[in-house]
């Protein structure tokens, strides 16, 4: 407004049009206002044209009461500043030419109406600014917060707090980043202001008591300050919380900890009992199959070593046995007897059984190996051979139970005496020959050679690998004379002596072939069997063929009589007999 001490309407239209183009806050009331931060300086400019003939100008702020207090001076000939003796304004004033007034370190008490001044000798004008002085709040802090809540209580959760603040701000609690509203004795909020009367600074203090529910175990609460600052309305956040919330137990879980999904004889079964409140019970009861009381223990209950009649249902339940909850356990096993077992020694020919029976939780499967070769079928013996000797084993498995195998060894040891078939052939230069002495026995039989008559030993025998309880023995000689060489077999079991004439190299005499394999012997047995059914054959239809001859023979001699008497043709009885000779030649 226009003071009455302006010269006229037309100044004072003049000034506030002057006024109006500085680049100021907003008005307040018709004032312009200066917004300034806490601690900051104020930049107050005098908002009026200096007059011609001016004398000095001078800042005043005034009391609540009207009164004026005198802070600042500068004259405009002599350019000399004076601050007045204010206390509260002491060092940090300043004055500049253009008159605008600066304040360092803004406070609170800074909040007031100042007045520019600029007087001539006939004519003073003023110009008021009013200061406004904003502080943010510091982040705001959850203090005494709750060590735990629980469910279906009302209790204090904590109490959010925010500091020197201007002008005083307001706080909003918030779960999960939703405000919370204030419900009668569900969400309790008390707010709070003091002010430190040295600085004017405000405290605000909002408490929150809350009835929480399970829902809220993982539930992030903050609180925000909403304050107002130079540019307008602002907030502040607090760094979220988590509550430890706790609920009774509504639910029991028994659980089977183990490394496999299986479990056979030997392992050790460790039970968890678990409850879904918070904090989770600590003790359980334990209902172990055979077992007719549960047996109290922590949350796990360990088994060692289990055995097949650990198979049953397993329960646990809270120690006042209000909840409870069951699981099944199958403790598979495999059982294997063989029969015979370990080392068993038979003698060649004889018969011998094996069974291999398994006793199992599943099915298993069972293979037999000899010599680590695994075999198509079961062994089975009814007329051991040499080759029947070996280390048999039988094995099994449970394919779905891991780790769950079984073995067991039958070493088979077929004994024989010595068996001796000797042949000899004339070798291709036919200037010698080779004698062979085909050997069959276990133990291996020792072979020795000698000439019989001068008892002469010969050392220079060859013998083939043993295998299956054969081997071969052979010499190569060149005899001038006629000789009998006789081959000697021996083991543990008997001596067996056999002898072979061989003739000189210079007579010729019927060459043995070696003794062939056994599919070949078995061949050369079948042929033989094949020719002396047929000699057979033709024996009998040659025995049937006489038979029937004799008949014809002695009929036709009756038949010869009885022509000669009705025919009396002696001609046609030769012819006859002729023919007869004939036949039977």
């Amino acid at each position: 407004s226009c003071e009455p001490n302006i010269a006229s309407i037309w100044e004072c239209k003049k000034m506030l049009k002057i006024v109006s183009s500085l680049s100021v806050s907003p008005l307040a009331l018709g004032l312009y206002t200066v917004n300034a931060v806490y601690g900051d300086t104020i930049t107050m400019p005098c908002r009026l044209e200096v007059p011609d003939g001016l004398m000095f100008g001078k800042w005043k702020y005034e009391m609540p009461n009207g009164s004026p207090v005198f802070i600042a001076f500068r004259s405009s000939t002599k350019k000399n500043v004076q601050y007045d003796d204010v206390p509260d304004y002491k060092d940090r004033l300043s004055l500049s030419e253009n008159y605008t007034l600066s304040i360092k370190n803004a406070r609170i008490s800074d909040e007031k109406r100042f007045v520019c001044m600029l007087v001539t000798e006939d004519d003073v004008s003023e110009e008021p600014t009013i200061v406004k002085v904003f502080k943010q709040p510091s982040q705001p802090e959850i203090l005494h917060q709750a060590d735990f809540l629980e469910t279906e209580k009302l209790q204090m959760l904590g109490e959010c707090v925010t500091r020197d603040s201007y002008p005083e701000g307001n706080v909003t609690w918030y779960k999960n980043g939703r405000v919370l509203q204030p419900v009668e004795e569900v969400v309790v909020i008390n707010l709070q202001k003091i002010v430190d009367k040295s600085t004017g600074l405000f405290t605000m203090t909002s408490s929150l008591q809350y009835v929480p529910t399970k829902e809220d175990a993982n539930a992030k609460f903050s609180c925000i300050v909403t304050y107002y600052g130079p540019s307008g309305q602002k907030t502040i956040q607090s760094k979220p919380v988590v509550f430890d919330v706790h609920y009774p137990t509504e639910k029991v879980t028994i659980q089977v900890l183990s490394q496999s999904s299986t479990i056979k004889e030997g392992d050790n079964i460790t039970l968890k009992c678990s409850g879904n409140g918070n904090p989770p019970p600590q003790e359980f009861l334990f209902y172990i199959p055979g077992e007719a009381e549960g047996i109290r223990s922590s949350d796990t209950y360990v088994m060692t070593d289990v055995k097949r009649n650990a198979t049953g249902e397993y329960k646990c339940s809270l120690t006042d046995k209000s909840m409870m909850d069951s699981t099944t356990i199958t403790v598979h096993y495999l059982d294997l007897q063989l029969t015979p077992s370990g080392e068993v020694t038979k003698q060649i020919g004889e018969a011998l059984p094996v069974s291999c029976t398994i006793s199992s939780s599943r099915n298993a499967t069972v293979f037999w190996i000899k010599d680590n070769t695994r075999m198509q079928t079961s062994p089975s013996f009814s007329s051991l051979q040499y080759q029947d000797a070996g280390n048999y084993i039988c094995e099994t498995t449970l394919q779905e139970v891991e780790g769950l195998k079984k073995r067991k060894t039958l070493k088979l040891i077929v004994e024989g005496k010595p068996q001796i078939k000797m042949t000899k052939k004339t070798n291709t230069n036919k200037m010698s020959k080779t004698i062979i002495c085909h050997v069959e026995g276990f133990p291996k039989p020792a072979v020795q050679w000698t000439v019989t008559g001068s008892g002469s030993i010969i050392n220079k025998a060859k013998e083939t690998k043993y295998v299956n309880g054969k081997f071969s023995s052979k010499i190569v000689i060149a005899p001038e004379e006629n000789v009998t060489l006789t081959c000697i077999a021996e083991n543990q079991l008997e001596r067996t002596v056999t002898s072979l004439n061989v003739s000189a190299i210079s007579i010729p005499e019927y060459d043995e072939p070696e003794d062939r394999n056994d599919d070949n012997s078995e061949k050369v047995n079948d042929q033989a069997k094949l020719i002396v059914g047929i000699v057979v054959g033709l024996l009998l239809a040659a025995l049937v063929a006489g038979v029937v001859y004799w008949l014809y023979v002695k009929k036709s001699k009756t038949a010869s009589k009885h022509v000669d008497k009705d025919l009396g043709n002696i001609e046609e009885n030769k012819k006859l007999e002729e023919n007869n000779h004939k036949s039977e030649t």
